[in-house]
């Protein structure tokens, strides 16, 4: 079972930025799909983005030309750099890994709060 550690979440005024990081305690690269998610209060958790092991990469309708995904396998990490956030993207991020064989695993998250 992977561990999964997520950082760079904090207090950000509107149109700011931030990098949220993900990284696991064995080799990512042994998963198929890595991902991101959010649940903000009082809705269900929705799809961010992800990027499988072949490098696909698909987004949100809602995040789209504003977030990217992208992975370091060397480093164990995948990254979400986040640009023009917006008070709707105020949420708990989770990272997540999911391999066929195994099924998904969960980050504890880290809360983004977009705000003046």
């Amino acid at each position: 079972q992977v561990q999964l550690v997520e950082s760079g979440g904090g207090l950000v005024q509107p149109g700011g930025s931030l990098r949220l990081s993900c990284t696991g305690s064995i080799n990512i690269s042994r998963f198929d799909i890595m991902s991101w998610y959010r649940q903000a209060p009082g809705k269900q958790r929705e799809l961010v983005a992800r990027v499988t092991r072949l490098g696909r990469i698909s987004y949100g309708d809602s995040v789209k030309d504003r977030f990217t995904i992208s992975r370091d396998d060397a480093k164990n990490t995948v990254f979400l750099q986040m640009s023009s956030l917006r008070p709707d993207d105020t949420a708990a991020y989770y990272c997540n890994a999911f391999r066929l064989q195994d099924g998904d695993s969960w980050g504890q998250g880290t809360q983004v709060t977009v705000s003046s």
